[in-house]
């Protein structure tokens, strides 16, 4: 039903104050005042006189490019609002009715960006903006896993292209009757990691079997491992006497742009059992340095872990979430839902799932670890 015009501007102002609520929990302002002095400073025409200041330029730089994409878009939230109450005020004066849906329609909008906002300002952890390595390899079950696994593999790539991120098939290994036997996407774009690091799991499905000629009910697992792209500038030390580099035909998913020729790497890290692979880049030197690229994420990540585990452990606390936690259960059959085990987010939509509409589940994630 259509809102009247004062309705609407009701709408608009308690929008308002709920978005400068969020700006002043956020300290924002402070962001603004910070913003200020760095670019005074920018200005200042002996830091670029100085060769030996350098170092410091850059820094400067970085740190005004990371506040301008932390405040810019509240801003620009900020001021539509203002302005979609400025008309409202304006129509209400004039008995312009007929303006009612074009101001609902811009409050509607700006409900959607301060959502998507508030959301973003739950990443703040060191390596949320980066890109993401997302792995999915099958649990025990044979032909039965790997199918879950890679309809989870189209899944999150179906989610990337949605989310606006750039979604690149790393490595592709087909099953021997069906499925995969192991996958890793990048996805890559503002924030990648910060998101589909709430996918981190065991994903259990409930399915009759499309593979069972007696139609019984199975139960299959899959594990998603997601780890963020991290920058060349971070050092993980990876000796060479600690890596078994395997080469093989490359195979599965690629078509034309899957070199047949032996080009395809599998490294082994001998320390952690950690094994990454790459078959998608044309040559076996790309496919080398995107291994090298993955099996650092991934060393990064464990380390980070190990550290959280150690911290954990000397306060006393202990969080529900690990690597190898099941964490969201799908079911086909006999009723259709997909729920998280950690939040309770669950939904009955499950093929809007499985076409990559992870975002409720994870929305709730990141509230519910804020919350705790």
């Amino acid at each position: 039903m259509a809102q009247s015009l004062k309705e609407v501007k009701g709408s608009l102002a308690a929008l308002r104050d709920q978005i400068d609520a969020r700006y002043t929990e956020l300290n924002l302002k402070d962001v603004e005042a910070e913003l200020g002095d760095l670019n005074k400073k920018m200005e200042d025409p002996r830091l670029f006189a100085d060769d030996s200041r350098v170092g410091e330029v850059r820094e400067l730089q970085t740190r005004i490019a990371v506040l301008e994409r932390k405040i810019s878009s509240w801003k620009a939230l900020k001021a539509e609002i203002a302005d979609a109450l400025e008309y409202a005020e304006i129509a209400e004066m004039e008995n312009a009715e007929n303006m009612a849906a074009e101001l609902e329609q811009r409050g509607t909008d700006a409900r959607a960006t301060f959502d998507k906002l508030d959301l973003e300002s739950l990443l703040t952890g060191p390596d949320d903006m980066n890109n993401a390595f997302v792995n999915i390899h099958p649990g025990a079950g044979g032909t039965e896993s790997q199918d879950w696994a890679d309809m989870l593999t189209r899944a999150y790539m179906r989610y990337g292209e949605k989310a606006g991120f750039n979604v690149e098939l790393i490595d592709y290994q087909e099953g021997e009757e069906a499925g995969i036997k192991n996958a890793t996407i990048l996805v890559s774009g503002p924030n990648a990691y910060g998101y589909l690091k709430a996918e981190n799991g065991i994903h259990r499905l409930v399915r009759i079997s499309p593979f069972d000629s007696n139609k019984r009910r199975h139960t299959s697992f899959a594990a998603v491992h997601v780890s963020p792209e991290i920058s060349d500038d971070v050092e993980i030390e990876v000796l060479e006497k600690d890596l078994r580099i395997d080469v093989y035909r490359a195979s599965g998913a690629g078509g034309q742009h899957v070199n047949k020729t032996e080009s395809a790497v599998r490294m082994t890290h001998l320390p952690t059992g950690v094994v990454v692979s790459s078959q998608t880049q044309r040559s076996q030197i790309q496919n080398r340095l995107t291994c090298m690229k993955m099996l650092k994420a991934r060393l990064y990540e464990m380390a980070r872990a190990e550290k959280e585990a150690e911290i954990e452990s000397r306060s006393g606390e202990r969080k529900d979430i690990s690597w190898g936690n099941q964490i969201r259960s799908y079911v086909f059959h006999p009723y259709s839902m997909v729920k998280d085990l950690r939040t309770g987010e669950e939904t009955s939509q499950v093929q809007n799932v499985m076409d990559g509409d992870f975002g409720p589940f994870i929305d709730a994630f990141l509230r519910n670890k804020k919350r705790n």
